[in-house]
């Protein structure tokens, strides 16, 4: 086996690599001896207390309201099922294939902490159908956050019991039972405390974090390019980008985003123009203060990514089995700590969002745009130009900013009042995902507006030349199948494709081909 392409988890964690490498890439999971001996050892805490005729919840007694009905032992592996069953009620349409992953795998990173009271037998099955690529069928709602996301992680523990839906690895939907012994993998019967631990946690909107902030990181080091080529473009000054005015204001993200401008402007031979032929003592807002913007996002960021490897190296589960044999009631799955940074997340995206779309709509207005055509038209009247582009950036942006509402602020109490405060943390993942890909489409507007307005300036008889590195980026997105400059056409295989060189780090990578490592 390459192990390369395999992740062994352990009792102390996992880290965000980790996640997206099985989520989103084909990374096997294997079980480390250590945790193996860790899971068993906890697991005869269980069976002794099982044995007890005193009541453990979990254990030996119902679930949230119903705590108080002591169950009796011939009635435990009903109860552990039917928790399951009854937990799984989602609706609404299926969730990404790569979230069920990482809420699976992370869901099995808590159990293999030996903290939740599970047999060995469970942690391997997990193991066993997240290899074999079955991604069981969770849906859109169901989860308020507290107590964990409960009917995700239901739908994931009903397929280790061989039942409910699931994806196979070809994409085609089947009965669960059916899947788990086309793979040869035995399903799961839940003993005392199984079925709880398999769904009291916050894995869900943890795994979206973890993808969001690797997603968000590329983003910004991609706004940070676009909004150099957009600088360019209207013949502002790199000045206010000086390493020593980002020093008197010691903000670590604020300072990478001035960094990354320089580096892709080294060179330009169109910078510094803003006292030509339309004199302006200060750049606009948009274009002087990008740096500030979007490196408070990448603080936001990196407060994020904190808070993400401090539940990465949790165990969160209710009751959880401490090393000295104790069972505890705790309210570690609570998903506030998780739910506020995302919905801060969504903030930072939308605000970086709107910088970018009003660098573009100055680009495309003659009055403020220093030269370039209206709308970057090749024949202004008869050509219109990029003038919907813009439009179709305003309305992401707006998008952008409902999104950016607050879901943790909200609560509405569950389970006849016993879970009477819950995160929403779910809802909060669940937005910024979309708020992320919303934000790629903005950032990929600028570039194509930004390369055009370039490539236009570019065009003049005698005129100087862009940065190298921007140059390296026009040449790239071109050869991507982003169009330039030209009459009017169809404008939407364009975007798509701007879109995609955004998306899957083709700006990235062109620019760093001239400037090295970019932050």
């Amino acid at each position: 086996m390459d192990m390369q392409n395999t992740v062994v988890v352990g009792p102390s964690g996992v880290t965000a690599a980790d996640v997206i490498a099985v989520a989103r890439g084909a990374a096997r999971v294997e079980i480390s001896a250590e945790s193996l001996a860790e899971v068993g050892a906890s697991r005869q805490f269980i069976d002794e207390l099982a044995a007890k005729p005193d009541p453990v919840y979990g254990v030996s007694t119902g679930f949230g309201a119903l705590a108080v009905r002591h169950i009796s032992p011939e009635l435990r592996a009903r109860l552990q099922r039917n928790i399951v069953r009854s937990h799984a009620a989602g609706m609404g349409p299926h969730v990404e294939r790569e979230v069920v992953r990482a809420l699976m795998f992370l869901r099995l990173k808590t159990v293999a902490s030996g903290r939740t009271g599970v047999r060995p037998e469970v942690l391997l099955t997990m193991a066993d159908v997240l290899n074999a690529g079955i991604t069981p069928v969770v849906h859109e709602y169901g989860s308020l956050g507290c107590s964990g996301d409960l009917a995700p992680l239901s739908h994931c523990a009903l397929t280790l019991m061989g039942e409910g839906d699931a994806e196979g690895p070809d994409g085609t939907v089947r009965p669960a039972g059916e899947l788990l012994a086309a793979h040869g993998i035995t399903p799961v019967e839940l003993r005392e405390k199984e079925g709880l631990a398999l769904l009291n946690g916050t894995d869900g909107m943890l795994g979206m974090l973890v993808m969001a902030c690797a997603d968000l990181a590329r983003l910004h080091t991609a706004a940070d390019i676009t909004a150099a080529l957009s600088l360019e473009a209207l013949l502002g000054t790199e000045r206010v980008l000086a390493a020593d005015l980002h020093t008197i204001r010691p903000h670590p993200g604020q300072a990478a985003s001035a960094a990354n401008m320089r580096k892709v402007l080294a060179g330009s031979g169109l910078t510094g123009h803003h006292q030509d032929d339309a004199p302006r003592v200060q750049d606009a807002y948009s274009v002087r203060c990008a740096p500030q913007v979007a490196g408070a996002g990448r603080d936001t960021l990196d407060h994020a990514r904190l808070v993400a490897e401090r539940e990465l190296a949790a165990a969160v589960d209710n009751p959880v089995v401490l090393p000295d044999g104790r069972v505890e009631s705790n309210g570690n799955f609570h998903g506030a700590p998780v739910a506020y940074v995302l919905d801060f997340l969504a903030i930072a995206a939308a605000d970086l969002g709107s910088i970018c779309e009003r660098r573009t709509d100055r680009l495309l207005d003659k009055n403020r745009s220093h030269g370039l055509p209206p709308f970057l038209a090749d024949d202004a009247g008869v050509d219109s130009g990029l003038m919907i582009a813009q439009y179709t950036q305003a309305a992401l942006v707006s998008e952008l900013k409902r999104l950016a509402v607050p879901a943790s602020v909200d609560s509405i109490p569950s389970s006849a009042m016993q879970e009477d405060h819950v995160s929403m943390g779910w809802s909060a993942a669940r937005k910024l995902r979309t708020a992320v890909d919303n934000l790629t489409r903005v950032v990929a507007v600028e570039l194509y507006a930004a390369a055009r307005a370039l490539e236009l300036r570019a065009a003049a008889v005698g005129a100087p030349e862009p940065a190298p590195a921007s140059r390296a980026v026009l040449a790239a997105a071109r050869a991507a199948g982003v169009g330039g400059a030209g009459e009017d056409r169809f404008l939407a295989p364009d975007l798509a494709a701007a879109d995609a060189f955004v998306r899957h780090g083709g700006l990235v990578r062109a620019a760093e081909s001239v400037t090295g490592p970019l932050a």
